[in-house]
């Protein structure tokens, strides 16, 4: 198998979920394009891994532990948007830019205290 095969397909996932990420206002969707980031840095490690012929399988190991911090990092991101759309109502967010640049000094200091 050629490596440009599954190096090609890991840019075009890598280049989509860098378009979801800096195109993308809902936060949820922003978490999906960065797992999709991070399944393309997956794909590339496996196809390197077979490539190279490791007796280690490195690759293959690093692709776990990607996996590993991958979920932990959607539940806690997962969490952080719930709270965040229970307490503001809305994921949007250039509205959750504008609601924290729109408060005044007194009620940031609140908001940290």
């Amino acid at each position: 198998m050629h490596l440009a095969y599954p190096a090609v397909l890991a840019v075009l996932l890598f280049c989509t979920g860098l378009y979801g990420v800096l195109a993308r206002r809902n936060a949820i969707l922003v978490l999906m394009s960065v797992e999709l980031m991070l399944n393309a840095v997956n794909l590339n490690l496996v196809a390197f891994d077979v490539w190279l012929r490791d007796t280690l399988h490195a690759g293959q190991a690093l692709t776990l532990f990607t996996i590993a911090i991958a979920a932990a990092e959607i539940g806690i991101g997962l969490a952080i948007v719930l709270m965040v759309y229970r307490n503001r109502g809305t994921s949007d967010i250039d509205k959750l830019r504008d609601n924290a640049e729109s408060a005044g000094p007194d009620e940031k200091a609140e908001a940290t205290a």
